[in-house]
């Protein structure tokens, strides 16, 4: 699939998550509507936040979709993750207002009306609510969408609540115990307050660029099966993640008694290789360092004019020396 048309299909994804967040939140007010739950109205407010981040995130996706340009050189991607951010924001803002609705009912202590029935309600639009995160979250990793992956883990939360919910809320009916809604409501928000933290702790991870072990790896794993024999050792390997994009400089040694446009035209090829049977939607820059003869033990260049030894083994790239820094 073309970039275009993969950033054709963000769009219609997000633009569905709306529409299909707007009708659920429909349903779930109407169940609270017609019961009076405080846990109901709780899973109503979630899926206000549902609607407004799944807005967000479409903006986040046209935006991220713009070419780098000479003001963002690296690409528009990082607002995906201000999205995700902002979307765990306001799941926290949610929980807080969760808490004040719970406490309300729990000093008015308001009558439960047509239970069975708005829960009913509630969890068909819980059903609604799995299928699309599901949908959500295989579109994300499938277009490599960090706003429209976080997306989906969210309603994927709203999904396990409304069950948890549900569960709970048959409870109260078989026990007659009304004060067990609101205090299921704060559990929710509880919950919910978790789920916000954990969204924003790895959102400003990726806005702070921390490194992520888990591509330093893959990469590492890629590195050792393509490396041509003329890529001696490598090291200084960092990464950035700007959304679906991945940038990767390299320092990579080769034999010093290459001549320069053999060594360019061989560290672009690796690069090349590394970002395409890694399956990164990305760059790699590689950096040339000669060999200083420091590494004849290993090198197996059988012609090589300038060892100093013979080889006598060749282990492959672990992931502590591609990621030091220093001289070989």
């Amino acid at each position: 699939m073309s970039e275009e048309a993969s950033q054709r299909q963000r769009i219609r994804v997000s633009a569905l998550s709306i529409g299909a967040g707007t009708f659920i939140l429909g349903m779930k007010y109407y169940a609270f509507h017609i019961s009076h739950s405080a846990a109901l109205n709780s899973d109503a407010i979630e899926s206000v936040v549902n609607v407004v981040a799944a807005v967000f995130a479409l903006g986040a996706v046209i935006f991220a979709g713009k070419p780098a340009d000479r003001d963002h050189p690296y690409g528009h991607g990082k607002i995906e993750h201000f999205s995700a951010a902002f979307e765990g924001g306001m799941i926290s803002l949610a929980a807080v207002l969760i808490w004040y609705e719970a406490i309300k009912a729990l000093i008015e202590k308001p009558a439960l009306e047509h239970l069975g029935k708005g829960l009913a309600i509630n969890f068909g639009a819980g059903l609604l609510n799995g299928a699309l995160g599901l949908y959500l979250i295989h579109q994300g990793k499938k277009q490599r969408s960090t706003a429209l992956e976080a997306d989906g883990h969210h309603v994927m939360s709203d999904f396990w609540t409304t069950c948890g919910l549900g569960a709970a809320l048959v409870l109260v009916t078989f026990t007659g115990l009304t004060w067990l809604d609101p205090a299921i409501a704060m559990a929710v928000g509880s919950l919910l307050a978790w789920t916000g933290y954990k969204l924003v702790r790895s959102s400003s991870a990726a806005l702070l660029d921390t490194e992520d072990p888990q591509l330093l790896s893959q990469l590492v794993e890629v590195i050792n099966r393509v490396r041509p024999q003329e890529v001696l050792a490598i090291h200084e390997m960092r990464t950035l993640r700007s959304g679906r994009y991945v940038h990767v400089d390299i320092h990579v040694v080769l034999p010093e008694f290459f001549h320069i446009a053999r060594s360019h035209d061989l560290a672009e090829a690796f690069g090349q290789r590394v970002i395409q049977e890694a399956g990164l939607e990305g760059e790699l820059h590689t950096h040339v360092d000669p060999c200083q003869r420091a590494l004849c033990a290993q090198c197996p260049i059988a012609d090589c004019p300038i060892r100093r030894e013979a080889q006598r083994k060749s282990a492959p790239i672990s992931l502590d020396t591609a990621v030091a820094a220093g001289p070989i």
